[in-house]
């Protein structure tokens, strides 16, 4: 157990200063033996505090840990707008010809709730002592990818050769032997961005929209299948 500061743990200081307390008052000891004994229960009880905390590593990446700051910003940035998306469409989307806009809409929004937690999944994985990530994780992705894209036509095809060509990108850094985190960790905020944009224009379009109007919910649909095409790629990314 390494020591610790008990300045930096009031409940440790509140210990040792009772421990003096007793020991002068009720036990009748003198202070100068109670003064050590004191500050050694304080010390210890901040030592037990302190190994009780999460750890937390240095990355030794300064650019890296300002990224990956910045990305656990904007993923609770893009719940919080799904969110705000998610009771919009429940008020204004009440008719049966809209249900499917809804429910696309709330699947998207559980998916985009769900992404905080991944996140910190892979900072977790990133403050261990793999620098480059497994070439063969980054080749089953591309693989993955370019699979999805003989099926896939206009946003979604054109989000999945962006996302293709990091991936071939990150391969040749993994293939180099360079370290592939940040490289990782800004593909992952690109998409955040992307998915963040997305959701903008949907949360714009169902405030502005004719929803009477079958033409404007194709429109919103259609934004709705792009957020979604951006989320399976973000998943794609975080899950491995």
């Amino acid at each position: 157990m390494k020591i610790a500061n008990p300045l930096y743990y009031p409940l440790a200081v509140l210990v040792g200063c009772i421990s003096l307390v007793m020991g002068v008052r009720f036990l009748q000891l003198p202070s100068q033996v109670m003064l050590p004994v004191a500050a050694g229960i304080s010390v210890a009880g901040a030592s037990f505090l302190k190994s009780r905390e999460p750890k937390y590593f240095e990355l030794a990446n300064p650019e890296l840990e300002r990224e990956i700051k910045a990305v656990q910003v904007a993923v609770v940035t893009l719940v919080n707008q799904s969110e705000n998306l998610r009771l919009e469409a429940k008020k204004l989307l009440t008719d049966s010809f809209q249900i499917e806009l809804l429910t696309g809409l709330e699947i998207n929004c559980d998916r985009a709730a769900a992404l905080p937690q991944k996140i910190d999944n892979i900072v977790l994985n990133l403050y261990g002592n793999t620098p480059i990530l497994s070439l063969t994780s980054l080749q089953q992705q591309l693989v993955e990818v370019q699979q999805k894209l003989s099926s896939t036509s206009g946003v979604a095809k054109q989000h999945l050769s962006q996302l293709a060509e990091s991936l071939r990108r990150n391969i040749k850094l993994a293939q180099d032997g360079e370290d592939t985190r940040l490289a990782r960790i800004i593909n992952i905020s690109t998409l955040i961005q992307d998915c963040t944009g997305v959701l903008q224009q949907l949360q714009n379009k169902l405030r502005t929209s004719d929803l009477s109007e079958s033409q404007q919910i194709s429109e919103l649909q259609l934004l709705s299948d792009g957020f979604s095409s951006l989320l399976e790629n973000l998943d794609l990314l975080v899950n491995k």
